[in-house]
């Protein structure tokens, strides 16, 4: 068992797409418990881009990504439709 933590493997990262090996890299959970590990296979961040990330809560990210139909459409249209829905709620809390 602790053979394969020694192992040199490559993992990409989700973000970039830079191929490292698994020691340069953070695993990466959208659930965002990453010690709970049972039943789970993680992505990967190259360590520039995990000190680049956001550590806000991320509850209910999921499924507005899933609403906003992320991977089915081009990233430029993506990144459109999801700067309208944040501009949405930002509208639609200003109002309440």
């Amino acid at each position: 068992m602790w053979l394969s933590r020694w192992r040199t493997e490559t993992v990409t990262c989700i973000a970039c797409g830079e191929t490292v090996t698994r020691d340069e890299a953070r695993e990466y959970d959208k659930y965002g418990n990453r010690w709970d590990r049972a039943g789970k296979t993680f992505e990967h961040l190259c360590k520039p881009c995990d000190r680049d990330l956001c550590r806000r809560d991320r509850r209910g990210l999921e499924a507005h990504l899933i609403e906003l139909e992320a991977g089915e459409h081009s990233q430029e249209a993506f990144v459109r439709r999801y700067v309208c829905a944040l501009e949405e709620r930002e509208r639609l809390e200003r109002r309440e």
